[in-house]
């Protein structure tokens, strides 16, 4: 069984490269079409640091001496899911500056709707300093997990669940940059007058940094960027809300980190619309999205789990159990 689950993986594992080279023709058709141009340096390096972590995992696949499933699915899974961000990062600004008309207003009129009070939530924040210090500390957790994920479930030998994983943290950014070019909104604070310096305890960094860019991307005046400098502009949907839920299900596995990922990302799904400045429709709009490609890659790995068996034609698999384990 550990050999199929290391067959079915690797091969979830290739048809992810099919997934993100679909995205890179999608952000190379955007830069040549579009206005849009990538700072050389940031793009180089990132594409360096990718194609070194990529180079290892094969190599280590193809090697008939020092096949380790963990240093496969550990480097290969990670250059897949720091390129998927490396590719689609760029694209959320060109869908900003397709130009669809604001839904600020609409977006906090379904929240009014469902009797929900943003102002009120921010006002309760703003008086309890050490919440809105964790709160704070808990929204900027969204960037260790990708690195921790791989590690974690590979020591666990977890290997089909760590190529789930990075099927569905692309699936769901796909769809939220889709989404966020047709609903198009720059949050909250600004939506009912409430500027963030006004509030003693709380500063809304990544909301701040999202005004920096929206306007000046919408109304055709920044179009090269830097990778190093690019700010999360996707309102509607969340996506740190969408981050939350699938880092939280690719832990599960994982007996002892469970309360862990539970704690850590039911705190930086609470200071979503703190932090972001982000609608609650938002924040349940993301919720669902990562619900939708958690059951998309559950089913595509039961799919390639059926199909696995240890006699694969890719030599890198054959023998990958058979060699000695370190």
């Amino acid at each position: 069984m550990r050999e199929r689950e290391v067959a079915a993986a690797w091969r979830f594992l290739l048809f992810n490269w099919i997934l993100i080279a679909l995205m890179g023709a999608s952000f190379a058709l955007a830069l040549a079409f579009t206005s849009f141009s990538i700072e050389l340096f940031g793009l180089v390096f990132s594409l360096g640091f990718v194609a070194v972590y990529a180079g290892f995992a094969h190599a280590n696949a193809a090697s008939a001496t020092r096949r380790d499933p963990q240093v496969m699915f550990v480097l290969g899974a990670t250059a897949q899911i720091v390129l998927v961000t490396v590719l689609m990062s760029p694209l959320t600004y060109v869908a900003v500056a397709a130009g669809f008309p604001l839904q600020d207003a609409n977006l906090l009129l379904v929240d009014r709707a469902l009797g929900l009070d943003w102002a009120a939530y921010v006002a309760f924040v703003n008086d309890h300093p050490t919440l809105a210090g964790w709160l704070s500390a808990g929204y900027n957790m969204i960037r260790w997990p990708i690195f921790a994920i791989p590690v974690v479930l590979a020591a666990g030998r977890h290997y089909l669940r760590t190529e789930e994983f990075t099927f569905a943290f692309a699936t769901a950014l796909i769809v939220t940059t889709v989404i966020s070019a047709l609903v198009p909104a720059i949050g909250v604070y600004q939506q009912i007058g409430l500027d963030p310096a006004t509030l003693e305890n709380l500063s809304p960094r990544a909301y701040l940094e999202q005004v920096r860019d929206f306007g000046p991307v919408r109304d055709g005046v920044l179009r090269h960027l830097n990778l190093f400098g690019l700010a999360g502009i996707v309102t509607f949907p969340s996506f740190h809300a969408a981050s939350a839920v699938l880092y939280a299900w690719a832990f599960w596995p994982v007996r002892w980190m469970r309360p862990i990922a539970l704690l850590a990302n039911g705190v930086m799904l609470a200071s979503t619309p703190i932090d972001g400045g982000h609608y609650f429709i938002d924040v349940i709009a993301g919720i669902a999205i990562a619900v939708v490609a958690i059951v998309a890659a559950r089913r595509m790995g039961r799919l390639i789990d059926r199909r696995a068996n240890v006699d694969l034609p890719t030599a890198a698999i054959g023998a990958t159990m058979s060699a000695p384990q370190r």
